[in-house]
């Protein structure tokens, strides 16, 4: 892979970065001129396409480059560059106009683009990976990113009508949400890591386990998003199956980790383990929550608190899929590794800790409706952080290979 395609990756995650200092500096002074609804929506469409998404278009491909060689790029160069366009529709568009005629028209395109993408990997790669757990993986991530596209449709066909309604509007979001975090990011990452621990054949049935146990519990985990919708107690009960059916998965990946260690931890150089290990923490916090929020009173409550909602929010993107994502990119060599790129990760890492110990700390604190002296302040300068080693990382980037 050319090193461009890297490069804007970490160029678009320094631009989600800046935007999130904006952000949160309106929050806490002023920036009349700014509407906040609007950047927002710019932010995380931005950050879903131009960063987490682009990388994985190049992971993925990168994948199909290992096995039939590198000419593959240009097969799949003029989707990745379309991507990229659209993202920075996007980008431009929401801030301006919010969800009118030009955002509506580039996230239409980026759906398509996503629609293309799967019709022509699932295609070479059927011919290619027959039977891997990984392939398994990569087809159930394409199916679920192609699935989010209904949320986003029923938002923007809610916008255009002029008819929404909180339950339905709120259903569509975490519509989208959900199947993008849980569904195209989480089985593209799951994708990634069980290519590279495949090969030791005695793993092969508690992966398949892994990956099934996941995969029934993708669809009704849904749910979980919405528990305060009415609905009949039979899909309740699925629901809650589904939470721990996705525990029981994990649990399961730990404890295969955990008696292969000796041979899986050659995969990973020292350097880079702990990087892992935050990823696999930050997940383990989001799975304990989802079973938390099986509680209806739980669930309730928290999701009508803001604070709550982002520090999840945020746990998930920056907290297990960037940081997972870092930690690849580093540790099978596609970026030059130098002190100043572990410098700036390290940095990085330092401000999603504690930009979340800070959102759950306001997150508690808005359940008794208390106010945390200086909080806002204390999550400027958390943004301020997470900009600053982001920084040093795309300045640390000189050479990018992949193989």
């Amino acid at each position: 892979m050319k090193s461009r395609w890297l490069n804007y990756a970490f160029v678009n995650l320094l631009i989600v970065a800046t935007i999130g200092v904006i952000l949160r500096y309106k929050i806490t002074f002023s920036l009349p001129w700014i509407d906040q609804k609007h950047l927002l929506h710019g932010h995380s469409h931005f950050a879903f396409s131009g960063w987490i998404s682009h990388s994985l278009l190049c992971l993925l491909t990168a994948h199909l480059a290992a096995i039939k060689g590198k000419e593959i790029w240009k097969k799949y160069q003029l989707i990745i560059i379309a991507n990229l366009i659209t993202a920075y529709g996007m980008l431009i568009s929401f801030p301006m106009q919010g969800y009118g005629a030009w955002s509506i028209s580039f996230s239409t395109l980026s759906i398509v683009t996503s629609y293309l993408f799967a019709l022509k990997y699932w295609k070479d790669l059927s011919s290619n990976s027959a039977g891997n757990i990984s392939g398994f993986c990569f087809k159930s991530a394409l199916i679920f990113n192609l699935l989010s596209s209904i949320g986003t449709f029923a938002l923007a066909g809610m916008m255009i009508t002029k008819t929404i309604h909180q339950n339905w509007y709120l259903a569509a979001v975490y519509f989208f949400l959900h199947f993008q975090y849980n569904g195209w990011f989480f089985f593209t990452l799951l994708g990634l890591f069980i290519a590279k621990i495949e090969v030791f054949q005695m793993l092969i049935p508690t992966l398949k386990l892994i990956f099934w146990s996941f995969a029934f519990a993708c669809i009704p985990a849904y749910v979980l998003s919405a528990l305060w919708l009415p609905m009949h107690w039979s899909i309740y009960v699925l629901v809650v199956l589904s939470a721990f059916l996705q525990f029981y998965g994990w649990i399961k990946m730990v404890v295969l980790i955990k008696k292969n260690y000796t041979i899986i931890k050659e995969l990973f150089p020292p350097k880079t383990r702990w990087l892992f290990l935050f990823s696999g923490i930050a997940l383990s916090i989001k799975l304990l929550l989802q079973l938390g929020s099986t509680i209806p009173s739980l669930s309730q409550l928290a999701f009508g608190f803001r604070p709550i909602v982002i520090g999840y929010l945020h746990l998930v993107l920056l907290g297990m899929v960037s940081i997972f994502l870092i930690g690849y990119l580093v540790t099978f060599h596609l970026l030059s590794i130098s002190n100043q790129l572990l410098f700036g990760i390290k940095i990085f890492v330092t401000g999603i800790i504690i930009n979340e110990l800070l959102l759950m700390l306001q997150g508690v604190a808005a359940l008794s409706y208390a106010n945390i002296p200086f909080i806002d302040i204390g999550l400027l300068l958390a943004a301020l952080w997470l900009f600053i080693g982001i920084m040093m990382i795309n300045f640390s980037l000189r050479k990018v290979t992949i193989i």
